[in-house]
């Protein structure tokens, strides 16, 4: 098993263990584990990942592809945009959620705001700069 495989499989076993929250570098940190079919392969992935939850509406949340600030997207988010739907667990509860890719200000301004949560989202901006613009995706309960 690859070493990001490892870490998580860790982590999402720690975040069902302990009802939807983890330690170490998600730490108090809200998070969701994203369940999505690959693209190609077909085969069934499930994602832990940091997300945003909308100021109003308790049904929508925010994902941000950094990668960790490398110069591609992740996998995941390519395989979630070409299915258009798939399923989060939130805690204790698993549903599905349609996916809508955010550009321009919508986009700037949920990103800006996730950076002034987790100033480490803005160095992954930083780090992507002139490389590629960081994809948000709102996840709304279906």
């Amino acid at each position: 098993m690859s070493e990001a495989r490892d870490w998580n499989a860790k982590t999402v076993a720690e975040f069902r263990a302990n009802e939807g929250r983890v330690g170490g570098t998600f730490e108090g940190a809200p998070i969701v584990l994203l369940h999505h079919r690959g693209r190609k392969s077909g085969r069934e992935y499930t994602t832990p990942m940091m997300y945003l939850p909308h100021d109003t509406e308790p049904d929508i949340i925010y994902v941000f592809a950094t990668k960790g600030g490398a110069p591609t997207n992740p996998d995941w988010y390519i395989n979630l945009t070409a299915a258009v739907d798939a399923s989060i667990e939130r805690g204790t509860e698993i549903y599905q959620v349609t996916v809508r890719d955010l550009t321009g200000d919508e986009r700037d301004r949920i990103y800006a705001e996730q950076a002034r949560h987790y100033p480490g989202f803005a160095e992954y901006a930083r780090q992507t700069a002139g490389v590629r613009t960081i994809p948000v995706l709102e996840l709304k309960r279906a």
